[in-house]
This record gives structure tokens, C-alpha cells and sequence, in this order.
């Protein structure tokens, strides 16, 4: 599943959200933040591995999950490109309304 498949899941964000405010966290300490079973809340956990949002390490019996700065930073990098093509177009098409605006009101 890419990243933003699993970022379109709201339980999933959620996630994202309470790791990014607490750090490293267990998947028994994330699911206590949710009304889910812990089997639905380690599926969004896989997913979100799969997906390489989320790094899991492996302590004892303990598997703690942490988010995965690097691709976080690349769907950002991503955002942030393609938020600044949608201005720029916005832009364009302000100034093309303005131009007709002028030229319509000249033609009157």
C-alpha cells in the first residue's frame, strides 16, 4: 500500500498523530487509545509499515513503533510541490480573470 492509502484512513492518521506527540510507543500503548480491538489496531499498524510511515522495532516480547521520519519528509517534499504548482496555477488563472475583467470593462 503507498502512503497516502494508508494516510486516507482516519484511525490510521490517528496514529500517526499520537506517535508524533509521544514518541516510540508499544502496540499494546497504542491501542489503549482506541475503542478498537488490538487484532484492527495491529492491522492499521501493518499497513502503516507496509506503507513505511512507521518503523517497528522489535524488544523482548515487546514490539514498539516510532514514526519513519525519512518518508515523512518525502510525502512533505511531496505536499509542499505540489501545493506550490496548484498557487502557481491559481496565480495564472487570477490573472487571466483580471485581464478579461479589464478588457470586458474597456469593450462597454
Amino acid at each position: 500500500m503507498d502512503q497516502f492509502s494508508a494516510l486516507a484512513d482516519p484511525t490510521r492518521r490517528q496514529i500517526l498523530e499520537l506517535l508524533a506527540r509521544q514518541g516510540q510507543l508499544s502496540a499494546g500503548s497504542i491501542a489503549e487509545n482506541f475503542a478498537l480491538s488490538g487484532p484492527a489496531i495491529s492491522q492499521h499498524l501493518k499497513i502503516l509499515r507496509e506503507a513505511e510511515l512507521v518503523e517497528r522495532e522489535t524488544r523482548a516480547q515487546q514490539r514498539l513503533y516510532q514514526l519513519n521520519d525519512q518518508t515523512l519528509q518525502e510525502v512533505e517534499r511531496w505536499l509542499s510541490d505540489t501545493r506550490a504548482q496548484w498557487n502557481a496555477r491559481f496565480d495564472r488563472l487570477e490573472r487571466a480573470i483580471a485581464q478579461d475583467l479589464i478588457e470586458g470593462s474597456t469593450h462597454e
